[in-house]
């Protein structure tokens, strides 16, 4: 009876009741964060609040005991530091609870999020609940067991038997490894028999480099998924293992994470000692800075595609036809490996005279590591190889069963075709399986000729970088980590689930200004003025002013103000920029640049006066320089002194015969100052070139003036219907213009007449 009660009540309140609306995942997302955020700037109270609100309203009241307890200590903290107990352990008890705090934060988003989320990683999570390690020891001695079983198959004589054991056993060992890529992938905080077994991997003679770092790869994503010191304590133990491919990779996703959390660092003294010990190794600032360049330059692979889309390949397209004639495929095929350069080829550009230097500037990005390559592949993501969520990480190897399941590898074309692939510094990994799954059904002559080439060319690439890394030690491992952020950037722009995972390339990657990662950098002045050049050279503005803004207080020089202060101009804050300039005038560097510099944002601030008086100066250092003849014509316009203007515009057009730029002021100073006929004459030239819409209202302006009201008014017309001259802007500029008219003898009775007629026109 007692049972059929609470059926019948639940039943009833579940139709009289109003719904409970869940909340949806973007509000929880905030909400975390935002608990994050006060708990980071240690407001414990308002963190409190809105978590007991996070638990209520996604009913996990299994966390209510652990919330009470931490704010009933944090209560009691508060009444004995309010009564002014001493304690000299207070501020250790106080970090440890906001410790425990974000460690309930995590545990409460984390079950939110596995319960509810229909994203790809937490659907995943959940199919994957029931697969996880059990037997770490067993699990361990099996995958070791693999190796030493492929020595003893090296000792069977039937070659059939041989391979079609150690393609099933190499099979049935890279599931196992898929399977810890996901154990530890879904893992929250790691237990010490998981962490031991971790430590026996990566460190164990017989796994596989590439499976190491697959692994490495794995805890990368599980910690930004969840945060936990045992995962960075991880990734810090492979920081310093030797192989550039572990190590590397290692430190790519300290970084990541490191940026991610860096928040909440400072209260984790254990993480921020250890990338201190770090720091105190010789190779680490420089591997530091070459990863921070890269994420830098990841953000410029957009531009790059769109570069080559809409330049290189059109011009290639027109030259293909021919192409094939002209450097002679068929003599390249005998004469491969020849230092000798066809003097043919010089006349394959001939039709297309822009496209030599397009391919040296996308030459020189390649060599600098840029991500040239992009678009090319992006489109050969689609094979069954990509399905296999791990396989987006994998580090491209010639063992890899994948490859043999799909390419015979015992081929010898086959075999110097993937090998080539291997080598070749220039593509990441995820684009080397993709190109290897491409070319499978090319004819084997083709294959064969592409593998030819290929090794020619990666040869001639490690016999440089081998001599780069003589001069220019770590080289190596700059290729390693530039492959792997590529690999990174195909997963987040490529994989069809990106959209589930936030997406590490829209971050600023403004390490100078973290917690952790910022001290680091600022200790050595060298390695961040070399990270704000490349901003600078890149177009960052934004994120080089404010290393050069840290750089001029340690020491200042007229080189960083004026560096600054076009970090500011170009940002648009010429306020700024002006000040810089000014500052950089007292150190005599550049003074005509500087000179330039400082006018002109004198005349974006609206102040001819003085930008006149600075063009004025910079006019005596280079009395027949065009642009600032052009300038001071400028400022004497907008001072309205127009025939001193005319004089500087008639110098211009002097010294530089058939300047286009110098017409339109010309005819307009002109018809300001009476000469309507010559006036007249410059806008003619300007509506025989390339008139604009300003260009053919001014020519109705003149007419007009010369009592020529039917051609005034089809110009009018011209310059709002044949441009995109929108009618009420032409009404307001107009407007401006009217008193200049009026000082030119139109009627001011006529105005409003010839405006209706306009009118009446565009109406037809």
């Amino acid at each position: 009876m007692y049972k059929l009660f609470n059926l019948t009540a639940t039943f009833f309140s579940a139709i009289f009741e109003p719904e409970q609306k869940n909340m949806s995942n973007l509000e929880i997302d905030v909400k975390y964060d935002e608990i994050c955020q006060n708990l980071s700037g240690r407001k414990l109270k308002p963190a409190f609040d809105l978590l007991e609100k996070l638990i209520s309203e996604n009913d996990l009241f299994i966390y209510l005991d652990e919330w009470r307890t931490l704010e009933q200590t944090y209560h009691y903290m508060l009444q004995y530091t309010l009564e002014g107990i001493r304690d000299p352990e207070r501020q250790k008890v106080y970090r440890h609870l906001i410790v425990s705090v974000f460690e309930l934060t995590d545990n409460v988003y984390e079950n939110i999020r596995f319960k509810n989320y229909v994203s790809f990683e937490y659907a995943g999570k959940r199919d994957f609940r029931n697969k996880f390690i059990t037997d770490f020891d067993a699990y361990f001695t099996g995958l070791e067991d693999f190796y030493l079983q492929k020595e003893l198959h090296s000792l069977v004589n039937d070659a059939d038997i041989k391979s079609g054991a150690e393609k099933g056993d190499a099979k049935n060992h890279q599931q196992q490894i898929i399977t810890l890529f996901h154990h530890i992938w879904f893992s929250d905080n790691l237990n010490s028999t998981e962490i031991k077994f971790l430590k026996k991997f990566i460190l164990s003679p017989l796994i596989l480099v590439s499976y190491k770092s697959l692994i490495i790869s794995a805890l990368t994503i599980s910690l930004q998924r969840f945060f936990a010191v045992e995962k960075f304590n991880l990734l810090f133990d492979a920081c310093e293992l030797e192989e550039k491919e572990i190590n590397q990779r290692a430190l790519v996703g300290l970084l990541i994470n490191l940026y991610k959390f860096d928040l909440r660092l400072p209260f984790y003294p254990e993480i921020t000692g250890r990338l201190h010990i770090l720091n105190d190794g010789s190779k680490f600032k420089k591997n530091l800075e070459w990863i921070i360049v890269q994420f830098i330059r990841s953000k410029e692979t957009e531009k790059i595609q769109q570069k080559i889309k809409d330049e290189i390949i059109p011009e290639m397209i027109k030259i293909s036809p021919n192409l094939k004639d002209k450097i002679n495929l068929d003599s390249l095929m005998d004469d491969g490996l020849s230092d000798d350069k066809n003097p043919e080829w010089g006349e394959i550009f001939k039709d297309s005279p822009g496209l030599m230097n397009k391919m040296e500037e996308f030459s020189e990005l390649q060599m600098e590591g840029a991500d040239v390559f992009m678009a090319s592949f992006s489109m050969l993501k689609m094979f069954p190889f990509f399905s296999e969520f791990s396989n987006w990480f994998i580090p491209f190897f010639t063992e890899n069963p994948e490859i043999g399941s799909l390419i015979d590898i015992s081929d010898p074309v086959n075999r110097r075709f993937v090998e080539a692939i291997d080598s070749a510094p220039i593509l990441c990994n995820s684009d080397k399986h993709s190109f290897c799954f491409s070319i499978q059904k090319l004819p084997k002559e083709n294959r064969e000729f592409m593998a030819a080439g290929m090794k020619a060319e990666m040869d001639q690439f490690l016999e440089i970088g081998k001599d780069e890394e003589l001069t220019t030690p770590g080289r190596e491992a700059e290729f390693v980590s530039n492959q792997y952020i590529q690999d990174l950037y195909r997963f987040y722009k490529l994989h069809p689930k990106k959209h589930d995972f936030e997406d590490i390339f829209s971050w600023r990657f403004d390490f100078h200004n973290k917690i952790a990662l910022g001290d680091i950098l600022k200790e050595d002045e060298k390695m961040l003025r070399n990270i704000a050049e490349y901003y600078f050279v890149k177009n960052h503005f934004t994120e080089a002013a404010e290393i050069y803004n840290h750089l001029l207080g340690i020491e200042k020089s007229g080189e960083l103000y004026q560096k600054i202060a076009f970090c500011f101009q170009k940002s648009g804050d010429y306020k700024s920029a002006l000040n810089a300039y000014l500052k950089a005038e007292l150190y005599e560097l550049n003074r005509l640049w500087n000179l330039k510099k400082i006018a002109l944002c004198y005349r974006n601030l609206k102040k001819p006066q003085k930008a006149l008086g600075y063009y004025r100066e910079a006019e005596k250092l280079d009395k027949d320089n065009l642009n600032i003849q052009l300038n001071i014509g400028h400022c004497l316009l907008e001072l309205e002194q127009f025939d001193e203007a005319l004089k500087s515009y008639f110098k211009v057009e002097y010294l530089s015969p058939g300047n286009k730029n110098v017409w339109r002021p010309i005819g307009w100073c002109s018809f300001l100052t009476g000469k309507k006929q010559q006036a007249e004459k410059y806008f003619q030239k300007l509506l025989d070139d390339e008139p604009t819409k300003h260009d053919l209202m001014n020519m109705g302006h003149v007419q007009w003036s010369l009592g020529n009201r039917k051609f005034a008014l089809d110009f009018y017309k011209k310059s709002i219907t044949q441009t995109d001259f929108v009618e009420a802007d032409f009404f307001e500029i107009f407007e401006e213009d009217l008193h200049h008219l009026l000082n030119q003898g139109i009627d001011k009775e006529d105005v409003p007449i010839m405006l209706d007629q306009l009118r009446y026109f565009l109406e037809k």
